[in-house]
């Protein structure tokens, strides 16, 4: 019978133990999120969809607004308004002027919301102006569920953003070269400064090898704010936690629980990227578990031409969990070759009828 027992208990500690290197991760904020860049692939959520004040965080979306903007040579003043912004601060003068390129710097590493609202001014004509800007660019890029009050983040009630969006919008920047080399820029020295601005992204100065960049936040009705990215074996991740009063590890342990769970894996078959033009000029690398990796299934489908009278090519659709997870598109090549033949499919046809009619 001790026996049976025996059995029974180990059993049910086998089937109920979870996996080693896939239990979720421990976070401590309110809401989270962890998604690979190149396929905007979700890892991790908790609460990503809630809409809740976001401090500094902000600064992203303004520092890529200004690097696009095309003004980063312009010499910015500052305004009464900019000095007197309360809170972090690069320490700008009334009146004095300082490179937009500067600013950006001041702005990502040093959280200066006096270059917050200099930057600004300068390319919104006004604080109000910038900001329409700020939530045309939020809607152009799908933050569906953000609103921006100011470039800065200090606390308005019409101020918000998720975990989600803010991961959307650090996928966005991190496509820009020069926002991914000043989100990594550990020190950096303005022109008009003797001293170096030293990042607060503790992540990325001290914290976390793999950590590439990142912006941080606070406000006494935000908590701790923080979104991050990291690079390891191949894999780039986003993390965004917003108030988590332990970020520096709850980001950490995202990254060391998805590097351990997921491998960036080549969906389509190394014969096939060899023969095959699609997959040779597109991207087809995807985060996937071990689990994962099973259940992924493959799907190839058949073009057709505008009158459907024959095949254009062919494309391959990977599904997992009843969801598109990549697909190819027709290369220009296989389109022009099939429409070649499709001119004279078409003609000999046309002279067959001639023939049987005539």
């Amino acid at each position: 019978m001790r026996l049976i027992v025996f059995i029974l208990s180990l059993l049910i500690c086998i089937f109920t133990w979870p996996t080693i290197g896939h239990a979720q991760p421990n976070v401590s904020g309110n809401n989270a999120v962890l998604m690979e860049q190149s396929s905007g692939r979700v890892l991790y959520d908790r609460h990503a969809h809630q809409q809740q004040p976001i401090a500094s965080i902000t600064k992203i979306m303004t520092a890529i607004i200004a690097i696009e903007s095309g003004k980063l040579d312009d010499e910015a003043t500052a305004s009464k308004r900019a000095v007197y912004t309360e809170g972090s601060s690069i320490y700008l003068e009334q009146g004095e002027t300082m490179l937009m390129k500067d600013l950006v710097y001041g702005l990502m590493l040093r959280s200066g919301n006096d270059a917050a609202v200099t930057i600004s001014e300068h390319i919104g004509g006004s604080v109000e102006g910038f900001v329409h800007l700020m939530n045309e660019k939020a809607a152009w890029i799908g933050m569906d569920n953000t609103h921006f009050e100011n470039p800065h983040g200090l606390h308005s009630d019409n101020h918000y953003s998720t975990a989600y969006d803010m991961a959307i919008l650090m996928r966005y920047a991190m496509e820009n070269d020069l926002f991914q080399k000043v989100s990594s820029t550990e020190s950096y020295t303005a022109e008009s400064r003797v001293y170096a601005w030293k990042n607060k992204n503790k992540l990325l100065t001290s914290y976390y090898q793999y950590c590439t960049g990142g912006k941080t936040g606070f406000t006494k009705k935000a908590g701790r704010t923080l979104v991050s990215t990291a690079h390891k074996n191949n894999m780039n991740l986003i993390a965004v936690t917003l108030n988590a009063p332990d970020d520096w590890n709850d980001h950490i342990n995202m990254y060391e629980w998805a590097f351990d769970t997921y491998t960036m894996e080549q969906l389509e078959d190394e014969g096939d990227s060899d023969n095959n033009e699609i997959l040779k000029r597109e991207s087809a690398l995807y985060p996937l578990s071990s689990e994962d990796e099973v259940k992924v299934t493959e799907q190839t489908v058949t073009i057709q031409s505008d009158d459907s009278q024959m095949a254009v090519g062919e494309k391959k659709i990977f599904h997992l969990n009843g969801e598109v997870i990549w697909e190819s598109n027709v290369t220009e090549q296989q389109k022009n070759k099939s429409g070649f033949l499709s001119y004279f499919q078409t003609a000999f046809k046309a002279m067959m009828r001639m023939d049987f009619n005539g």
